[in-house]
């Protein structure tokens, strides 16, 4: 296939998927909040549970993803996120949607890694991918910001839970269309011995992570970083509703809003790095700033006298600070890492996310049954400036 073709063949699915799974999730969380009327600790015990399932599944998703196929991968992601979408709008208590939120994360397990493995192998330009990669967490942000309008405006118009079995079942359909369109020529399957090459690929996959000291400091930091930003995605809209921002059935168009503009704000902060994140030095200190603002946010939002601080607290942390950090330490690992184990690389990279789920979470999810919203949001806030120190002590292997 035609590599501008490829490329854009990609993107369409990155912003389609952005579409189904951002606007599902501002559905959802609404839902769980409002409607299901989960409290900040069952949104953080979900969370943990949810990272718990996913951990078992990363690694063995990953090696599936380089020893069988990364197309089939994610395929199979398609086919779970898709049940655990519509599972969610189908139930509105605790223990339900516990298990709805532990097959999502299990879902992402097949898609984490070999979605970015298959277009760099697939494009086979390493020149382009740097480029390519920025351009998906564009076409990201778009495509989330089309979602949030589109499924938030059904969501007004028929109700949350109906727009959210609707966004599970175009999941499917775009799971079908994965399969039917996308190539996969430069990728070899193991054909004999799949448990032996399996192992093979995750200890390689494991020795490279731990090996290069790069790669290792950004395993901690993506623990200490995804319990934080994952904890606060959970309950910064109970801390917006504790300060006025409405979350009645209007509430679904002001959160629109309010991500729509985070998003814009995310696009900008990706533009303004773009150039700067091609080498070692620029990768880190953008990481670096980035994780700045994201402690700056979250100490903001616990802090904020009223609504008007609070929602550009959240601005600065989800708009501009967790996007940043994601695509940098995306393009950074993806660089560091080989062709052979690149999902499996990758995979343990969002292991280290789930980690910080089931680690960070747990703990955030018991201060905040102790000690309210306040009590979690500035233990999180802090998880950001332990992330820089790692960063400013770890010296690079030469790349």
């Amino acid at each position: 296939m035609n590599p501008s073709l490829l490329v854009r063949l990609f993107l369409g699915w990155i912003g389609a998927r952005a579409v189904l799974h951002n606007g599902w999730w501002l559905l959802a969380s609404l839902f769980m909040v409002v409607d299901a009327r989960l409290t900040p600790a069952e949104l953080l015990i979900i969370a943990a549970a949810q990272g718990v399932a996913a951990v078992i599944f990363e690694v063995p998703a990953g090696v599936f993803a380089d020893a069988i196929s990364r197309k089939g991968a994610i395929v199979i992601a398609h086919a779970l996120m898709g049940t655990a979408m519509i599972t969610t709008g189908l139930f509105g208590s605790f223990w339900p949607l516990l298990l709805s939120q532990m097959l999502w994360g299990i879902s992402w397990t097949f898609s984490s890694g070999a979605d970015v493995a298959w277009i760099t192998d697939e494009l086979d330009r390493p020149a382009m991918i740097t480029s390519v990669l920025t351009r998906q967490a564009r076409w990201q942000l778009a495509g989330a910001a089309v979602g949030m309008i589109t499924l938030g405006g059904l969501g007004i118009l028929v109700g949350r839970q109906t727009g959210i079995v609707v966004a599970g079942v175009a999941m499917l359909v775009l799971g079908v269309v994965v399969a039917v369109t996308f190539p996969e020529r430069n990728f070899t399957p193991v054909r004999t011995g799949h448990l032996r090459a399996a192992l093979g690929i995750a200890r390689r996959g494991a020795r490279l992570a731990l090996r290069d000291r790069t790669l290792f400091a950004l395993v901690i930091v993506t623990v200490l970083v995804n319990g934080a930003a994952d904890s606060f995605g959970r309950i910064y809209p109970v801390r917006l509703a504790e300060l006025g921002f409405p979350s009645t059935r209007d509430g679904t168009l002001w959160f629109t809003l309010l991500g729509i503009a985070g998003l814009i704000t995310g696009a900008l902060a990706l533009l303004a790095v773009e150039r700067r994140i091609e080498g070692e030095r620029g990768a880190r200190t953008a990481l670096i700033m980035a994780c700045g603002a994201a402690a700056a946010g979250l100490t903001l939002l616990a802090l904020a006298p009223n609504l008007t601080w609070a929602v550009l607290a959240v601005l600065i942390a989800s708009g501009a600070a967790l996007p940043l950090i994601r695509t940098v330490t995306t393009i950074w690992v993806n660089r560091r890492a080989t062709s052979d184990v690149r999902a499996t690389v990758h995979s343990f990279l969002a292991q280290a996310e789930y980690v910080g789920e089931i680690a960070c979470t747990s703990v955030l999810a018991a201060i905040a049954g102790l000690a309210g919203l306040t009590g979690a949001l500035l233990p999180a806030a802090g998880l950001f400036l332990i992330s820089i120190l790692v960063l400013t002590a770890r010296n690079d292997n030469a790349p």
